[in-house]
Parts: C-alpha cells; structure tokens; sequence
C-alpha cells in the first residue's frame, strides 16, 4: 500500500513539474506585444507593436514591428506621403533604456484620393522597427504616441498610446513573429550588392528632376520614388514620373513643386526609391544641376519637322560650300537630259543624303548601346575619320579640276573620277559626301533635333536622323519631282569651266583644314611631308594635263586665294580693314570650377568648342572677339571658362550631356543671379551675349 502511495506521489509530482515546465516554456515562446490599440472615434484602424524576440547583444539591437490593419477603403502614407497626407510618426523621448529606434519602410504604392496622388500602404501593413538599448541586462521601457493619419474620402490623424516593458537579455524569438518580420523586411528596398549606374539631373528652369538608372536585368514595369532627410527635399513634392525605357536604362523625370515657392534640389542629397517585377531597390544620389529634355514631354512630330527643318539649313552651312560645284555642275548639265534621267540622277543624291545619315545613327546606336560616347559630329574626333576625308577632298577637288586620273591601290579615286556626274552610283556617293562634310556644321533647330534623337530610344534616333536626312536632301527630291525647274538655272558655258576650278580650289581647300585637325593626332612633320607630297603630285599631274603655263597660273590663282583665306581668317566679318584682337585667356573646363567662381559672386562665360566646328569659329569671329563682347569678357568679376572637344575628353562630353546637348558649340552664362546657368542659342548675337551676362550679374533691370 505504501509503495503504491509512493508511487503516485511521484508520478503527481513529474506531472506538476512537466505540466510546469510546459506552461513555462508556452510563457517563454509567447511574444512581447502590446494590445490590439484602438480608438473608438475612428473604428477603421487598428494597430500594435510587437517585438520578434530576436536580439543582437553585441549590436545592442532588439528586432520588433509595428502592425496596421485598415479596413476596406482606408490606406495609411509612406515616410513621403506625396502630395497629400502625413507620414506616420512614433514619439519614444519619454522611453527609459532606449537609445534609438529605426524604422523600415516598406515599398509604398501610390493612390489617387479625390484628385489628389499619394503614396503609402492598404490592407494590413507591417513596418519593420529597429530597437537600440542602451543597457542589455536592463529593462527596457517603450512608452510613445504613435501618431497615424489615415485617409478614405476623409483624411483623419490619431494617436495610439504604445506601453512596453521587456528585459533584453531574457527574450526568447517566436517563430510566427520572425517569420512575419522576414516577411516584412523582404518588402523593404536596399542597396544592391553591385550598385547599378544612377544619376539625378535638376532641372531648375523646369522645376523637373530627371533620374537616369542601368540595370543589367533591364526593365518590365518600373515605379520609382524621390524622397530625402533635407529641408529643401522634404518641403518638395514630387509627381508621378514620366518613364522611358531604353534597353537597361531607365529615364524618370519627375515634376517637382513645393508650398514653400520654387524648390531648389541642386547639390541635394535624395533617396531614390525603385521597384519593378524583378528588383527592389534605394540608392543614396547626389542630384547635378544641368538642362534636361524629356522625350516625354516633346512630340515626336515636333522634333521630327524640326529635323527636316535643322536639315534643310545645313545645305546653307559652309561645311557643305565645298561640295556645291558638284551639285552645281549637277543641276547645269542636267537641262539637255530627258526628264527621267534627271529625276532618277537627283533621286539617287537624295538616297545618298539620306544613307549617310543613317549610316551615323546605326553608328551613334552602336556607341549608345556600348556605353561609349555619343555626339554630333564625334566622327572629326577620329583620326582615321579625318584621314579618310581628307583623301576624298583631294579626290573630289583634283577631279573637278580634271585630275582624277590618281589611282589608289584600290581603285577609289577612279571610281570616284569615272563615275562623278555620269552614273547613278557617283550621284549617291556626292550625297553621302555631302552629308560627311557637313557634320562639322552646327545649324538651328539641329542642336535640339539630335539631342531629342540621342537621349531618346533608338526608334526615335532612327526617326529623327531620317528627318535631318530628308531635309538636307529636300531641294534634291524638289528637283526630282518637278525636273523642268533645271530651266530655271543659267544656261551652261565657258563659266562653268571656271567656276569648277573655284570650287576644285575650295575643295583643296578643305584638304589642307583636314589636315590640321589631324594635329592632335599624327606629328607635325609627317602632316607637312603629307601635305608637300599632295601638293607636287597636283602640280606634276597639272603640267601632264594643260602644260606649264597654265599651271603657274593655277599656282598664283592658288597662293593669292590661300593668302585670301589667312587674310579673312585675321579680319572681323564686319569690318574687313580691322584686325581681330588677340585670343583670350581661357580657364579649362570645370564644374567644381564653374560652381565655385559663382559661389564668389562672379559671372562665368563657358564656351565648349572644337577646332573642327565650323559654327564655333563664326560665333568667334562674329561675337566673342567683337565689341562689346570682346571687352565685357574681360571686366573684373568675369571668369572665361573653355571645354574643348577636338579630341575625345570625358568630362566635356559629361558636361554637355548634363545640359541636354550632344554636339558644339555650346555657351552658357553663370551668375549670382543666374546659378544654373543661362545657355545661349547655337548661333547667337552680340546682344543676346551682353544680355545673358547682364541677366546672370542681376542687372537685367538696368540694361
């Protein structure tokens, strides 16, 4: 009896102690939470902390978060809640034992609440807490308000009182928690292991911030999202972006606005916030002021008549003076031709036009879609380029002069020669050529076009170049259809004979400007010997052809209008009798530079130039080395600044695209009144220079 009485005893006591340490262990695996908190004025919301149990001792860190439910209609805001509403905030100063406390953003979506876009959350949301102790051992006391605004038709802010008390060394995790935190911080953006090429551009003029981010996996259905701890970027409210996509690159532009008058986010620092079917992810970005052009924002229509209209101006240009006898003698001896031989001759101009210029923006794209520079007229940064070019000029000019019996291994020149005027092929190739020399011209509208084309996708760089194409080839395509205008031109004679020596002179011409932009590339003694050697090959073939006396006609005529073009070269372009004025100073191109002469309170005149830009060298020797120009350039407080883009240099070509440009001249006027700068148009005037320093100085009200 008494061993059984013994026995249960025993079997009593293990039960109450297993029944004991069970409930401890239930106790024990509970998480530390408050109540669901509610507020009987505004039943839609309910919401309550909870701590996961997972610590770091050695980060003093304890894991929790913070739960919403809204009901059906109800949404609560992001941390930037958008153009309407208020973010959630949780004051914890009259906490005990708690040094920090972080929060984690989920990715937010964005709302339209009676015309008005914000950006937060619905349903039930989780934000992610951080909770930093100071004392590991000690307990911890939470007391805050947490203050939540929530919005349907009607937008109300409540406050929730949190009371916590827990002692960080003795929390134990609780596996539904840690699985919902996991859960919640799997919707929270970071930073990519490999961060992708990001870049933020303001655009002050606008009130616009265009974003530009690569992505090696490329794009489905982006959303992105600008937001930031500074007082200038808190007090903005930025709009849902405009996107482009272009292979792995994607452009936002975000229109900025600000009840504090008009933002400023240049040299702020902002969050970028992305998210697509592939990737979420924040990146930390320095925003750049600059000039930005949005494909978005221009009709595709508008810029392709600008195209043709940028493209019809460049026939004008002097980049293409030295093909004009061609087409001259084109137009002339096409009068006796039947109607059908000229519209094809002319048609055939016209596609060689136009597959020029597709040929430069298949290679444009190639560049682009490298990562490589892309520009107009980069080609003339090419020594290769600029060798080859040369070699036709020589060609054209000793054909029109009625040498082109020089022969190249590869039988180019007779090619060229033979076939100049005659086939349809050589009236292609006058198109194409045409279309080469021409890139070193910078014409209106131009500028605007193939910027448009270069920041856009390759559809539209395509669409666009064909306009310029189809521009410059218009008076060719004119002629085509209605061939009884040839009529309308003097009638063929003696004249002609001359005038293609003019114009077999200028194309020499155009030989020896080649190659001296082949200085920065090849030695000087190799440019002379090259150039001795394309001289007495021209004599030599001369004498062969008409004999010695004509030929020391030829040379004078030669030397006189060399002599010519080094006296125009030292002459203004209104004043023939006065001489230019020395080359000023210039200060390489620097935007820290730039920045800092400003800061100062001076005034900053940028030319970005190049010695094969035909347009550059007429705006300086019509404005910059002209009065008053000349002199204002150079008054106390005014600081010269030069990119020059003869050759390849990354930061001019940084600086241009920062501005929306792809080619030179560029000119831009900086200024106590005018920091982002004032761009000048790509052919100006005297007057809109002095107005553009006057503006930036402040004292466009005394001009």
């Amino acid at each position: 009896m008494r061993s059984n009485s013994i026995l249960t005893s025993r079997l009593f006591r293990f039960g109450w102690m297993g029944l004991c340490l069970f409930f401890a262990a239930v106790i024990q695996a509970a998480p530390v939470s408050t109540p669901w908190l509610s507020d009987p004025k505004h039943p839609p919301v309910e919401t309550r902390f909870v701590l996961t149990g997972q610590t770091d001792p050695s980060q003093g860190t304890v894991a929790g978060y913070l739960e919403v439910r809204l009901a059906k209609g109800w949404k609560t805001y992001w941390r930037s809640p958008g153009e309407g509403g208020v973010a959630p905030t949780m004051n914890w100063q009259d906490s005990a034992n708690l040094r920090d406390l972080s929060w984690h953003w989920p990715a937010p979506e964005r709302y339209d609440v009676l015309g008005v876009e914000t950006i937060g959350y619905a349903g039930d949301v989780i934000f992610p807490m951080t909770l930093t102790v100071e004392d590991f051992s000690q307990p911890v006391i939470l007391l805050a308000n947490l203050s939540l605004s929530s919005c349907s038709t009607v937008c109300v802010i409540t406050d929730y009182p949190v009371d916590l008390s827990f002692i960080p060394s003795e929390l134990q995790p609780s596996g539904p928690e840690v699985s919902r935190y996991a859960q919640a911080m799997s919707l929270v953006p970071a930073a990519p292991a490999a961060p992708e090429s990001v870049r933020a551009i303001w655009d002050a003029q606008q009130q616009q911030l265009q974003v530009t981010l690569t992505s090696p996996q490329g794009w489905q259905a982006p959303d992105a999202f600008i937001d930031g701890d500074t007082d200038a970027v808190k007090d903005s409210s930025f709009a849902k972006p405009s996107m482009q996509i272009d292979g792995n690159t994607l452009t936002a532009v975000f229109r900025v606005s600000s009840w504090f008058g008009e933002p400023n986010l240049s040299g702020q620092s902002v969050r970028l916030t992305v998210k697509d079917q592939a990737m979420l992810a924040e990146y930390p970005v320095q925003v750049e002021a600059g000039r930005i052009q949005s494909a978005t924002q221009t009709s595709v229509l508008v810029m392709f008549g600008l195209a043709l209209v940028g493209g019809l101006i460049l026939n004008i240009m002097p980049c293409v003076l030295p093909v004009l006898g061609m087409k001259l003698s084109t137009v002339l001896t096409a009068e006796h031709q039947e109607k059908r031989q000229i519209r094809w001759q002319f048609l055939a101009s016209s596609g060689g036009i136009v597959s020029a210029f597709w040929l430069i923006a298949l290679v444009l794209g190639g560049l682009k879609l490298s990562g490589q520079v892309i520009g107009w007229g980069i080609q003339f940064q090419s020594a290769g380029f600029l060798a080859l070019m040369a070699g036709m000029t020589l060609i054209f000019g000793a054909n029109m002069l009625g040498l082109f019996e020089i022969r190249l291994p590869s039988g180019l020149s007779t090619w060229l020669g033979t076939r100049n005027g005659n086939g349809y092929s050589g009236h292609f190739a006058q198109g194409m050529f045409a279309t080469f020399l021409a890139t070193p011209c910078s014409a209106p509208f131009l500028g605007t076009a193939v910027a448009f084309a270069l920041a856009g996708s390759y559809l539209q760089l395509a669409l666009i170049f064909t306009g310029l194409g189809l521009g410059m080839a218009l008076p060719w395509i004119v002629i085509a259809v209605f061939p009884a205008l040839v009529r309308l031109f003097p009638k063929p004679g003696a004249w002609m004979g001359k005038m293609k020596v003019v114009f077999g002179l200028m194309m020499l011409a155009t030989t020896v400007w080649l190659l001296t932009l082949l200085s920065p590339h090849w030695p000087i003694w190799f440019l002379w010997l090259t150039g001795l050697v394309a001289v007495a090959g021209i004599l030599w073939r001369s004498v062969r052809v008409y004999g010695g006396k004509p030929v020391g006609v030829l040379s004078s005529v030669f030397l006189l209008g060399g002599a010519a073009v080094l006296l125009m070269g030292s002459m203004t372009a209104d004043r023939w009798a006065t001489p230019l004025p020395p080359e000023l100073e210039w200060q390489p191109l620097s935007v820290q530079t730039i920045d800092q002469a400003v800061a100062q309170g001076n005034t900053v005149f940028v030319d970005v130039t190049a010695d094969w830009c035909i347009t550059c060298k007429a705006n300086k020797i019509r404005v910059l080395l002209q009065q008053p120009v000349y002199d204002a350039l150079q008054q106390p407080g005014m600081v010269r600044i030069r990119g020059d883009w003869t050759i390849p240099n990354d930061t001019v070509t940084s600086y241009l695209q920062s501005y929306g440009r792809f080619g030179v001249p560029f000119n831009i006027v900086y200024g106590p009144a005018a920091p982002e700068g004032i761009p000048l148009p790509v052919i100006y005037t005297s007057e809109q220079v002095m107005q553009a320093i006057e503006q930036a100085k402040g004292e466009a009200e005394h001009g």
